[in-house]
């Protein structure tokens, strides 16, 4: 029976299923969480930082060696896998150019509801805000970011009270296939919610700049979403643009953030400058 835009429903799971489409995905897993740990001991000053009640609600705080702009970072793992601690090691690109940068966790799905994950994410959100300059952050130079599910994260918040401009990597941001394919046995998301919850039914009316980017090598379905989500800001006259990376699949791309040289790295340093 077909789900969605012609494929049934084992089509639409394999479209969306991005460690299946990228064979050494473990590997590669592995190799960031060796990574993270490494940057995490040579920054172990802000670690951990409570902004909320739940045990998921810290942040790690990697200060640049001197006041500026800070740049908050969603993981990914489809709100139901993953944690803040893998992605440490891409502080690195940004901190080489003075870019503070805040790693966010959060609650995971089936524990909390997708409506609650957002939630969570905005008041990560206003706590930075009201705290980055205790570590040299400019609070007026709030900028967010995230990879595949943070990328989602960061397209709900880009139009919170602080937040100058952001960077979506890899996003979801139309969750009706999201809703109709296997992900949706922990998000038990229904119609309704997905509509609500989807940055592309829900553009905000202003919002700082959105870089939207993805790797020309991801799967189909997820370059359409970043292509369709980037078209419909750009009616909706709001600012930003679409940026592919050519050679990165889903997993690679974060490669371009976590060196100094990186593309990912020098659009977050074209974002935040004054």
């Amino acid at each position: 029976m077909t789900l969605y835009r012609g494929m049934d429903r084992a089509q639409l799971d394999a479209a969306y299923n991005n460690s299946a489409a990228v064979a050494d995905s473990p590997a590669i897993l592995a190799d960031w969480q060796a990574r993270s740990e490494l940057l995490r001991a040579a920054h172990p000053q802000g670690l951990d930082l409570r902004y909320g009640l739940a045990e998921r609600n810290r942040i790690d705080y990697f200060a640049a060696e001197r006041a500026g702009p800070v740049l908050v970072f969603i993981h990914g793992g489809y709100w139901q896998m993953r944690a803040k601690e893998t992605f440490s090691f891409l502080a690195a690109g940004p901190l080489a150019h003075g870019i503070h940068v805040a790693l966010v966790g959060y609650t995971l799905a089936p524990q909390k509801r997708l409506n609650d994950i957002v939630a969570e994410i905005r008041s990560a959100i206003g706590w930075l805000a009201a705290q980055v300059s205790t570590f040299g952050g400019d609070p007026a130079r709030i900028y967010v970011s995230g990879w595949s599910a943070g990328g989602h994260l960061a397209a709900m918040s880009i139009a919170e009270p602080g937040v100058r401009g952001g960077l979506a990597i890899s996003g979801i941001y139309d969750l009706e296939p999201i809703r109709l394919c296997y992900l949706n046995d922990k998000l038990s998301l229904d119609r309704d919610e997905a509509r609500r919850l989807s940055p592309l039914s829900n553009l905000p009316k202003r919002s700082g700049p959105l870089i939207t980017t993805y790797g020309d090598a991801e799967l189909p379905e997820l370059r359409r979403q970043s292509q369709e989500f980037t078209a419909a800001r750009m009616r909706a006259g709001l600012p930003g643009r679409l940026v592919p990376l050519p050679g990165h699949n889903h997993f690679t791309i974060l490669e371009e953030l976590a060196s100094p040289d990186g593309a990912l790295t020098m659009l977050a340093r074209e974002l935040v400058a004054p």
